[in-house]
């Protein structure tokens, strides 16, 4: 899945950062701990230094610093902005485990504030970018589905909200695939009615996808080795009204002609 680089937030968030980073006196031969190690800092000279990292693509120094800014001043406003930088450097990171910590955290504590909308979403996008292809589990998409629902649920009127429905219709046609691959094996091995099972999830809860055209042939073929020839002549009805000049329909209308001859 290819990743959406969330620049306005990381814009807003940073719109107001003073400079200075050089006096913090980081990299200076010590690695990684050097740059992270305790030093008590003030606030701006430390997160200036987290954000210095991140537009180096140092993520993860960047998220350790930004996690520093709330550790060493808990009170702080920048706190709760650093918060949610943290959860976008592990992100850009590819850190999702740790950034859905990091915004789930922040949520925890801060519910009803107005950067709320942008961590569910970046929780549903840690999510979407772990989706796998259609022979491996998919419990992470299932897992995209939900937190982009509820992206679309709590704030419909949002800037994300938009992007949370596209991304769910991309989704739900990974889902349908999933669906259709099992659903082929168990026809290659004349598992017929596993196969149409398979099929008729798709046509029931996936037929906006593009697999859905698919699937009503399948069930024809199906239905037909099932030796229940009136569903898969429904089926074939659904699919030519639905998707009259599709080639599924073609092949569906060809096998139905070839059964009704008895050939």
């Amino acid at each position: 899945m290819q990743k959406k680089i969330l620049t306005p937030l990381v814009l807003g968030l940073s719109a107001t950062l003073l400079a200075g980073c050089s006096s913090l006196g980081l990299g200076g031969g010590g690695g990684k701990g050097g740059d992270t190690r305790y030093v008590a800092r003030d606030v701006t000279t430390l997160y200036n230094a987290a954000k210095e990292k991140l537009d180096r693509q140092q993520y993860q120094l960047a998220a350790a610093l930004f996690d520093e800014v709330e550790r060493q001043h808990p009170y702080s406003p920048w706190a709760r902005r650093a918060q949610l930088m943290s959860a976008f450097s592990y992100y850009m990171g590819q850190k999702y485990n740790e950034s859905i910590s990091s915004a789930r955290r922040f949520l925890s504590i801060h519910p009803g504030n107005k950067d709320a909308p942008y961590a569910y979403y970046l929780i549903s996008l840690c999510y979407y970018e772990q989706i796998s292809d259609v022979t491996r589990d998919q419990k992470i998409t299932q897992q995209a589905l939900s937190a982009l629902g509820e992206v679309q649920r709590r704030y419909p009127n949002s800037r994300y909200a938009a992007d949370a429905g596209l991304k769910i219709d991309l989704v739900r046609d990974h889902l349908a695939g999933k669906e259709m691959e099992i659903g082929r094996f168990y026809q290659r091995r004349a598992l017929w009615l596993a196969a149409s099972l398979r099929f008729r999830e798709v046509v029931d809860k996936y037929d906006t996808t593009t697999h859905a055209p698919e699937a009503l042939y399948r069930l024809t073929e199906s239905y037909l080795a099932l030796g229940v020839p009136e569903e898969a002549k429904k089926s074939a009805a659904v699919l030519g009204a639905n998707y009259p000049g599709n080639k599924w329909y073609q092949r569906a209308y060809d096998l139905m002609q070839k059964h009704a001859s008895g050939a």
